[in-house]
């Protein structure tokens, strides 16, 4: 009886034995990276193929607020699997990427299902002072500084929603500020189509910040048609009449009345002297 217990426990620590040999490796990279970068993870495991869990992205703040997930299958090959996580736009601070299995699993003691990340951000650094809204006939036109820059250049890539790559990276020049030491830097990459461009900034010391910009058709003026309304405006025309003159009758010649007057006169005195 007591070697049949013995064997029994023997068969028991060989059975735990085989359950904990299952081991998954999470091995995330770098673990300090500024806000931009893209955290890059492997998984090494030798699960079952088939065994099923997810990755996932949390912001450690006074919660875990889950930013992304990624769902992952261990294959017959039992290769390392790799995820990627963007962190463009996320605020500085702690964040941590979990494996999260579908269903209860034994896993072996040596297994790393989680890592802290610390994000860094420096986008304070930069100022951009070209319009962040530009029309195409101009666009598209990149210009700020970056804090204590001086001569060292920054890196830029061009990105279109819909337009893809159309710039870098690449670095420009930047102009030493000799009172602050900030690297002030003007490019004009041409694009050929409105479109949201994504422009990620970086130096040597990593990447930055990525600004939108938004580039608009043209705008063009509507000539509207200006209709003008004739008013007809029916008019009497008034006539006037020219009263004809009433004829004067001139005064007789003061010779005329004087030579009459005298005959007059005459033809009297014959008349009285006749018997």
């Amino acid at each position: 009886m007591k070697k049949f217990l013995c064997i029994l426990f023997l068969l028991s620590l060989a059975l735990v034995g085989s359950v904990s040999a299952y081991n998954i490796n999470l091995n995330c990279s770098p673990l300090t990276i500024p806000v931009g970068q893209t955290i890059k993870c492997s998984v090494d495991s030798n699960f079952p193929p088939g065994t099923s869990f997810n990755m996932n992205f949390y912001q450690k703040q006074y919660t875990a607020t889950l930013i992304s997930s990624q769902a992952m299958t261990i294959q017959p090959n039992q290769l390392t699997q790799y995820a990627l996580f963007d962190t463009t736009g996320l605020p500085g601070g702690q964040y941590d990427i979990e494996i999260a299995w579908n269903g209860v699993v034994s896993i072996g003691s040596d297994s790393v299902t989680a890592q802290m990340l610390s994000l860094t951000d420096r986008s304070g650094d930069l100022t951009i002072t070209s319009p962040t809204t530009q029309d195409l006939a101009d666009a598209l036109v990149i210009a700020g500084s970056l804090k204590n820059g001086g001569n060292n250049g920054i890196q830029i890539q061009v990105d279109g929603a819909s337009a893809g790559r159309v710039f870098g990276p690449q670095y420009i020049g930047t102009t030493n500020n000799i009172q602050t030491g900030d690297g002030f830097f003007s490019h004009t990459v041409p694009v050929t189509q409105p479109d949201d461009y994504n422009v990620k900034f970086a130096d040597a010391n990593g990447p930055i910040t990525t600004i939108t910009f938004h580039v608009v058709a043209p705008t063009t003026a509507m000539t509207i048609p200006t209709v003008t309304t004739i008013n007809t405006v029916s008019t009497t025309q008034m006539v006037t009449y020219t009263p004809i003159p009433t004829p004067t009758k001139s005064p007789l010649p003061v010779a005329i009345v004087i030579g009459a007057l005298g005959i007059s006169l005459l033809v009297a005195i014959r008349t009285q002297k006749r018997p």
